[in-house]
């Protein structure tokens, strides 16, 4: 029988997005330096304790007994954890998740960006069980165990699924769905990637080879937002960080998230946020962080 592994942790030397694949780790909590960005979709199961997120530039706090999900290619920090946590993280890699076609009421709300997490708590021995196993078989790096657990990756997000309410079905595109989503998929990888920059629809829209138009309207159709409301909350979330954890001016601030100027950061910042920057740092600041710490 394998050995229990060490439990691991985050290393703030690695390259962003750099992949995990395929895992399932034991995780050693500690307030992370900057945040993490990977292209998988990830699993927390807590045996004791809390985890809090800054995910995003939103406090997400994760319990004991309930599964979370995210994809990890929204920008995460662990900055605070509680009484001794003990947790599981596993990694899907997005293409694989995708392919598995599960609903869109869940499918869509963890590409925008939302934290996922099934509040019942009712099947926390069965998914001990499970990330205990999934961590054994990874560790033996066997085909055949490995396509086993996506198996029953597969089969907990299915359960998962019916626990948040039905969305509005996309309207029907005369090309396969899987086309579809995976052009959406690449577009909303390509913007986590580069929000920073400059970017036009049609700079996106190239990356997958469609016309700006069509574009567009796949996008909205899948994810229900538009294009550039998705660049502006990856920009919006990457400024909340900055407010949260550093003393950057509002202007610098605006500058360093990939606004052109601090009106219209102001303006993104309210319509997103419902507040001013200045009075969401009075009210999100995490003192207990080193203000000269990098986000990046």
């Amino acid at each position: 029988m394998a050995s229990t592994p060490a439990p691991v942790s985050f290393d703030p030397s690695r390259p962003d997005f750099e992949p995990y694949g395929l895992t399932c780790v034991h995780w050693s909590p500690s307030k992370m330096l900057r945040p993490d960005h990977h292209n998988e979709v990830e699993l927390n199961f807590l045996e004791s304790g809390t985890v809090t997120y800054l995910l995003g530039g939103r406090k997400v706090t994760l319990a004991a007994a309930h599964l979370g999900v995210f994809w990890a290619a929204v920008p995460h920090q662990i900055i605070d954890f509680g009484d001794e946590p003990s947790y599981f993280v596993a990694t899907i890699p997005l293409p694989w998740f995708l392919q598995w076609r599960l609903p869109s009421n869940l499918t869509a709300p963890l590409l925008a960006g939302e934290f996922i997490v099934e509040t019942s708590g009712r099947n926390a021995r069965t998914d001990l069980q499970l990330f205990s196993q999934w961590e054994s078989d990874l560790q033996q790096a066997t085909p055949g165990l490995s396509k086993s657990v996506l198996l029953e990756m597969q089969a907990r997000l299915v359960r998962l699924a019916p626990h948040f309410p039905a969305r509005a079905a996309p309207k029907r595109s005369r090309k396969p769905a899987r086309s579809g989503l995976s052009k959406v998929e690449q577009m909303a990888c390509f913007v986590a990637r580069n929000y920073l920059e400059r970017l036009e629809v049609q700079s996106i829209a190239d990356v997958v080879g469609l016309h700006p138009n069509y574009a567009m309207n796949l996008f909205q159709r899948t994810l229900g937002s538009t294009l550039k409301d998705y660049v502006i909350k990856h920009r919006v979330a990457h400024a909340q960080r900055l407010l949260a954890t550093t003393d950057a001016k509002i202007n610098d601030v605006a500058a360093q998230s990939g606004f052109s100027s601090v009106s219209w950061f102001n303006i993104a910042f309210r319509k997103t946020c419902g507040c001013s920057p200045h009075k969401y740092r009075r009210s999100h600041r995490i003192d207990d962080l080193d203000s000269g710490e990098s986000t990046e």
